[in-house]
């Protein structure tokens, strides 16, 4: 099948990774980025070409993304940075602000997959793509939100904005992801015990990004599954906390997401449909 177009792909996880799959099965080329030499081999496998960095390396950039149509980025800082407050800092600013600025400063066409954490617990009965941003000062939702404002500096920029996503074979689960929290963590968490527990199939969330560069779309888009309102994180893991005999978590609060539901019209309005 004959190339119509080269993409971009910085941080090649279960999202990316299924996005670079679907594009490569498209016909498209696709560069696909990690910052891991012993998953080269893995990319190799759905990317047509596969670069060793990190996001916020300005040459190594600007060289991977040199005659690109455009440039996704699908950044996670590294879970074992994540864990507390303090630890997030250093991580959420190079993962996340600094791959952003990077990027833009390489290409005139990022789409940047964001987190609903930048609304923080949320207002109003209803959250949509104008509610205000949170000034909360967690490094999670600041840097989201720094990237958010450099890819948006853009006239060709995009902002994808996910829930917690899922689905993937190589996920842990709920359950598993209980267990560590007890086994690592003290049996604490850093999240909101009143916030919703939305969640993303990996799938649609690699299909939202496809999407809003497919169509060359600009500007804020929730990807939030939003047929129903989900259970509170309280609900939803002392339910799962009780069926498996593990004692109920303590939630530090640290990391906010909304509290109210989201609406995701914009991004339905636009001709696309969550398939999971």
């Amino acid at each position: 099948m004959e190339v119509r177009v080269r993409y971009v792909i910085i941080g090649c996880g279960n999202v990316g990774m299924e996005l670079a799959r679907r594009w490569g099965a498209a016909g498209h080329a696709v560069t696909g980025t990690t910052t891991s030499p012993e998953r080269v081999g893995e990319l190799r496998e759905v990317c047509s070409d596969v670069a060793v960095l990190r996001g916020s390396d300005e040459a190594a950039v600007a060289e991977a993304v040199r005659g690109a149509d455009a440039v996704v980025l699908t950044v996670s800082p590294r879970l074992s940075r994540s864990f507390d407050a303090a630890g997030r800092i250093a991580e959420y600013a190079d993962t996340l602000a600094a791959s952003a600025r990077t990027a833009v400063a390489a290409h005139p066409r990022v789409v940047f997959t964001s987190s609903t954490s930048v609304y923080g617990a949320g207002s109003g009965p209803l959250i949509d793509e104008a509610t205000p941003t949170t000034d909360d000062g967690d490094a999670s939702p600041r840097n989201f939100v720094a990237a958010e404002e450099a890819v948006l500096s853009s006239a060709r920029g995009a902002v994808v904005r996910i829930p917690d996503v899922y689905g993937h074979p190589r996920d842990i689960d709920y359950p598993a992801r209980i267990r560590f929290a007890h086994e690592v963590l003290g049996g604490s968490v850093p999240f909101s015990a009143e916030s919703l527990l939305y969640r993303i199939d990996y799938r649609d969330a690699a299909a939202a990004l496809g999407f809003v560069v497919g169509r060359e779309l600009t500007g804020v888009y929730n990807a939030v599954p939003d047929g129903t309102v989900p259970p509170t994180n309280a609900a939803a893991f002392e339910e799962i906390c009780a069926a498996e005999g593990l004692p109920e978590l303590a939630y530090r609060g640290e990391i906010r997401t909304p509290a109210v539901p989201v609406t995701s019209e914009r991004l339905r309005a636009a001709g696309f449909a969550f398939a999971y």
